[in-house]
């Protein structure tokens, strides 16, 4: 028989885990703001103009931390100063775990152009009283309320329906068996313009092609992303009208890593197309005319190369080894990622066991941010990075490379390296600057756009 008191106490348990999953979502974001705060009190905005400035050190910092990409880091970083600086009435009511994340976001994103630091103190107040009722609420619904309380107070800050094209995005995702779903927002204008152009792809073919119209239009998009004016006519017959209208070859190259087997017909393994996961072999053979194969070499191919810029063996073996930035936390992939020396050349080779992929951003930290009370970081033979913070913490990445094809998962030499240099007095004239600051850049786009809720009600001034 059903015993209803067991039942119930899952219920009260359940209740229970989730004002603690709430309660501990808020004090990590408390935390998350404090510590900023603090390190870059202690860093003193001393690099404000730098493209790494204090913020990136501190989102360096906390993303290692735990575990998380760069991105995820800064927006927690922000959360957290928000939650501390601009809402305190609010995150008090927040640390008690009476208010779901989700709330929180929706007050966040719809009070950031709230300037005035007594009108931000009048909203944040309000939010505190209002918000644990707002739980089973609607996203929508919390926007709404919240629009209407800054309304009465400071209709410059309500974000406008023009915040929707500040949403759009395109997004490729992978969903297997060689597969990609593509989805996204954009202006309707592009969208329909995206829409006709696909479909004009799709009627480029004769009546005889076997194809939906569907699936000539999804066979459309790598024509159209070269630049053709038509896609290839699969009916087969040598007097095709559209035989002679094949899509024109671009200059865009993606690679796809695979074994050997696979690229001979002699094996069914997958392949992999970084970024996006598993391709099935079978069409990996079919590419395989018309693609240029180009072997991996294995480690015991690849020694001590002169000169800076590594050579394309090299180039090629550490880009499949890794994969991605090798920075704790990041998943950058290896088409925006820099091949960096760990041991700084010419004290260190240019060698696989001294050289990986660091993302553009990790890179600079690594370059200009190093040396006693900086990052540091050590290479091993076996292609794991272990990463010094400020703080003194360490922290290992193993290459991604091996995890497809072991292969990859023969160390390379180990290499007996000097101690690193003292970084050069003179380094800064070389860091990249920005033309405006981190905080600059913010108040400008709040200025922007609280002058154009001003022109928007100067125009049709509301009803009230």
């Amino acid at each position: 028989m059903f015993d209803s008191r067991g039942a119930l106490a899952h219920l009260d348990s359940a209740r229970d885990e989730l004002t603690a999953e709430r309660k501990a979502v808020a004090h990590k974001l408390v935390a998350a703001g404090k510590f900023a705060l603090a390190r870059m009190a202690e860093l003193g905005n001393s690099h404000e103009d730098w493209i790494v400035d204090d913020w990136e050190l501190v989102a360096a910092e906390l993303g290692v931390e735990l575990g998380i990409s760069r991105g995820r880091a800064c927006t927690q970083i922000t959360h957290g100063r928000d939650l501390i600086q601009r809402l305190p009435e609010f995150a008090k009511v927040f640390l008690t775990g009476a208010v779901d994340l989700r709330v929180f976001l929706a007050i966040f994103h719809r009070t950031a152009l709230i300037t005035d630091p007594d009108i931000m103190a009048v909203i944040d107040a309000q939010v505190a009283a209002a918000a644990p009722s707002w739980n089973a609420l609607s996203d929508d619904r919390i926007t709404e309320l919240v629009d209407w309380m800054i309304l009465d107070v400071d209709p410059d800050a309500v974000r406008r329906a023009r915040q929707s094209r500040r949403n759009r995005y395109i997004s490729v995702e992978p969903i297997g068996d060689g597969m990609v779903e593509i989805h996204g927002r954009v202006d309707a204008v592009k969208g329909a313009l995206f829409d006709q152009r696909l479909d004009a792809l799709a009627r480029t073919v004769c009546p005889d092609d076997p194809r939906t119209l569907d699936e000539r239009r999804a066979d459309a998009v790598e024509p159209l992303s070269l630049g053709a004016n038509s896609i290839a006519c699969l009916c087969g017959k040598d007097t095709c009208p559209a035989a002679g209208d094949d899509a024109v070859r671009g200059q865009i190259v993606i690679h796809v890593l695979a074994e050997q087997g696979t690229v001979t017909g002699e094996s069914d393994r997958p392949a992999l197309l970084p970024g996006y996961g598993a391709v099935p072999a079978e069409q990996i053979q079919e590419m395989v005319p018309h693609a240029h194969v180009r072997p991996v070499p294995a480690a015991a191919e690849l020694d001590t190369e002169n000169g800076y810029q590594p050579s394309r063996k090299l180039t090629d073996f550490v880009r499949c080894r890794d994969l991605a930035c090798r920075w704790p936390g990041c998943h950058a992939p290896v088409a925006r990622c820099d091949i960096d020396h760990t041991a700084p050349w010419p004290y260190g080779p240019t060698h696989p066991s001294n050289t990986k992929l660091y993302c553009r951003i990790h890179h600079l930290i690594k370059t200009f941010h190093c040396g006693p009370g900086g990052w540091t970081d050590r290479q091993h033979a076996d292609g794991t990075v272990t990463i010094t913070a400020p703080s003194g913490r360490t922290y290992t990445t193993a290459p991604g490379g091996k995890l497809f094809f072991p292969q990859l998962d023969t160390p390379t030499a180990t290499l007996v390296l000097p101690p690193d240099p003292p970084p050069s007095p003179h380094r800064e004239l070389a860091v990249p600057k920005r033309t405006r600051t981190r905080a600059q850049n913010r108040a400008y786009r709040i200025a922007h756009e609280r002058a154009l809720n001003r022109a928007h009600y100067g125009a049709d001034p509301p009803p009230f």
